[in-house]
Protein backbone atom coordinates (compact mmCIF):
# COMPACT_ATOMS: atom_id res chain seq x y z
CA UNK A 1 0.00 0.00 0.00
CA UNK A 2 1.66 3.27 -1.04
CA UNK A 3 1.08 6.73 0.12
CA UNK A 4 -1.38 7.53 -2.23
CA UNK A 5 -4.00 5.01 -1.63
CA UNK A 6 -7.30 6.81 -0.05
CA UNK A 7 -5.90 9.98 -1.34
CA UNK A 8 -8.55 11.38 -2.93
CA UNK A 9 -6.56 13.81 -5.03
CA UNK A 10 -4.88 10.73 -7.13
CA UNK A 11 -8.68 9.95 -8.67
CA UNK A 12 -9.21 13.73 -9.48
CA UNK A 13 -9.47 14.23 -13.51
CA UNK A 14 -5.80 16.33 -12.75
CA UNK A 15 -3.87 12.96 -12.48
CA UNK A 16 -2.46 11.51 -15.43
CA UNK A 17 -2.25 7.47 -15.04
CA UNK A 18 1.53 7.87 -16.58
CA UNK A 19 2.25 10.35 -13.33
CA UNK A 20 0.61 7.55 -10.69
CA UNK A 21 2.58 4.60 -12.65
CA UNK A 22 6.07 6.82 -12.71
CA UNK A 23 5.63 7.90 -8.66
CA UNK A 24 5.36 4.42 -7.61
CA UNK A 25 7.53 2.70 -10.22
CA UNK A 26 10.19 5.03 -8.59
CA UNK A 27 9.64 3.86 -5.61
CA UNK A 28 9.97 0.13 -6.27
CA UNK A 29 13.30 -1.50 -5.26
CA UNK A 30 14.80 -2.96 -8.52
CA UNK A 31 17.01 -5.91 -7.86
CA UNK A 32 19.38 -7.30 -10.74
CA UNK A 33 22.25 -9.47 -10.85
CA UNK A 34 25.28 -8.26 -12.48
CA UNK A 35 25.73 -8.47 -16.02
CA UNK A 36 29.43 -10.64 -16.98
CA UNK A 37 30.40 -7.04 -18.53
CA UNK A 38 29.78 -5.75 -14.48
CA UNK A 39 31.34 -8.46 -13.19
CA UNK A 40 34.85 -7.74 -15.29
CA UNK A 41 34.23 -4.02 -13.83
CA UNK A 42 34.09 -5.06 -10.08
CA UNK A 43 37.49 -6.95 -10.95
CA UNK A 44 39.04 -4.20 -13.04
CA UNK A 45 37.97 -2.10 -9.81
CA UNK A 46 39.82 -4.85 -7.32
CA UNK A 47 42.87 -5.01 -9.61
CA UNK A 48 43.48 -1.38 -10.65
CA UNK A 49 44.51 -0.05 -7.00
CA UNK A 50 47.10 -3.29 -6.69
CA UNK A 51 48.40 -2.16 -9.80
CA UNK A 52 49.15 1.18 -8.61
CA UNK A 53 50.50 0.60 -5.49
CA UNK A 54 53.08 -1.69 -7.79
CA UNK A 55 53.73 0.83 -9.51
CA UNK A 56 54.72 3.67 -7.05
CA UNK A 57 56.91 1.10 -5.11
CA UNK A 58 58.93 0.39 -8.59
CA UNK A 59 59.11 4.32 -8.92
CA UNK A 60 60.75 4.34 -5.41
CA UNK A 61 63.11 1.86 -6.62
CA UNK A 62 63.71 3.97 -9.29
CA UNK A 63 64.65 6.82 -7.80
CA UNK A 64 66.92 4.57 -5.62
CA UNK A 65 68.84 3.13 -7.87
CA UNK A 66 72.01 4.88 -10.10
CA UNK A 67 71.18 3.36 -13.41
CA UNK A 68 71.86 5.61 -16.36
CA UNK A 69 68.42 5.25 -17.69
CA UNK A 70 67.02 6.37 -14.42
CA UNK A 71 64.58 9.32 -15.90
CA UNK A 72 63.29 7.43 -19.07
CA UNK A 73 62.18 4.67 -16.67
CA UNK A 74 60.38 7.49 -14.54
CA UNK A 75 58.71 8.65 -17.39
CA UNK A 76 57.58 5.38 -18.35
CA UNK A 77 56.13 4.71 -15.18
CA UNK A 78 55.10 8.11 -14.37
CA UNK A 79 53.12 7.31 -17.37
CA UNK A 80 51.83 4.12 -16.49
CA UNK A 81 50.39 5.39 -13.32
CA UNK A 82 48.80 8.34 -14.86
CA UNK A 83 46.83 5.87 -17.18
CA UNK A 84 46.07 3.58 -14.42
CA UNK A 85 44.41 7.14 -12.28
CA UNK A 86 42.68 7.79 -15.97
CA UNK A 87 40.72 4.03 -15.91
CA UNK A 88 40.67 3.74 -11.76
CA UNK A 89 38.43 7.78 -11.98
CA UNK A 90 36.27 6.07 -15.40
CA UNK A 91 35.74 3.17 -13.49
CA UNK A 92 34.39 4.27 -10.26
CA UNK A 93 32.16 6.78 -12.60
CA UNK A 94 30.67 4.23 -14.33
CA UNK A 95 29.71 1.64 -11.42
CA UNK A 96 28.22 4.76 -9.92
CA UNK A 97 25.87 5.15 -12.75
CA UNK A 98 24.88 1.31 -12.81
CA UNK A 99 24.76 1.55 -8.87
CA UNK A 100 27.37 -0.83 -8.02
CA UNK A 101 29.26 -1.11 -5.29
CA UNK A 102 32.02 -3.08 -4.42
CA UNK A 103 33.36 -3.54 -1.01
CA UNK A 104 36.23 -5.37 0.83
CA UNK A 105 34.86 -8.32 2.75
CA UNK A 106 38.29 -10.39 4.17
CA UNK A 107 40.86 -12.46 3.36
CA UNK A 108 41.17 -16.39 3.92
CA UNK A 109 44.05 -17.82 3.24
CA UNK A 110 44.41 -17.47 -0.46
CA UNK A 111 41.28 -16.27 -1.07
CA UNK A 112 40.20 -12.33 -1.32
CA UNK A 113 36.47 -11.80 -1.02
CA UNK A 114 34.78 -8.87 -1.93
CA UNK A 115 30.88 -7.91 -1.04
CA UNK A 116 29.29 -6.89 -4.47
CA UNK A 117 26.33 -4.57 -4.13
CA UNK A 118 24.30 -4.27 -7.58
CA UNK A 119 21.20 -2.33 -7.38
CA UNK A 120 19.85 -3.63 -4.40
CA UNK A 121 21.09 -7.27 -4.82
CA UNK A 122 24.22 -8.53 -2.57
CA UNK A 123 26.61 -11.45 -3.85
CA UNK A 124 30.34 -12.46 -2.02
CA UNK A 125 32.34 -12.30 -4.82
CA UNK A 126 35.98 -14.51 -4.22
CA UNK A 127 39.27 -13.91 -6.37
CA UNK A 128 42.14 -16.17 -5.80
CA UNK A 129 45.71 -14.47 -5.44
CA UNK A 130 46.91 -16.56 -8.19
CA UNK A 131 44.52 -14.90 -10.88
CA UNK A 132 45.01 -11.45 -9.06
CA UNK A 133 48.58 -11.79 -9.43
CA UNK A 134 48.19 -12.94 -12.99
CA UNK A 135 45.58 -10.94 -14.30
CA UNK A 136 48.16 -7.95 -13.04
CA UNK A 137 50.88 -9.03 -14.73
CA UNK A 138 48.76 -9.34 -18.00
CA UNK A 139 47.22 -5.49 -17.35
CA UNK A 140 50.71 -4.53 -16.81
CA UNK A 141 51.82 -5.56 -20.08
CA UNK A 142 49.22 -3.94 -21.85
CA UNK A 143 50.34 -0.45 -20.38
CA UNK A 144 53.85 -0.82 -21.31
CA UNK A 145 53.12 -1.86 -24.53
CA UNK A 146 50.98 1.37 -24.83
CA UNK A 147 53.96 3.32 -23.81
CA UNK A 148 56.44 1.55 -26.32
CA UNK A 149 54.31 1.83 -28.59
CA UNK A 150 54.59 5.58 -27.79
CA UNK A 151 57.93 5.87 -27.80
CA UNK A 152 58.28 4.36 -31.24
CA UNK A 153 56.14 6.76 -32.66
CA UNK A 154 58.40 9.70 -31.46
CA UNK A 155 61.63 7.86 -32.47
CA UNK A 156 60.39 7.96 -36.02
Amino acid sequence: MSKLDGNGRWQSKMTLTEHTEQYEARNELKTSRPTPEEYTMARDYILLPHMLTMVERSIEEIRASTNILKRLYLIAAQTIMNQIHQDMYSLRRELSKRNIKVINDEQIDLVIYYKIICRGYEERFGIVRDVVRSEISVRLTKYLQDVAKFIEQYGK
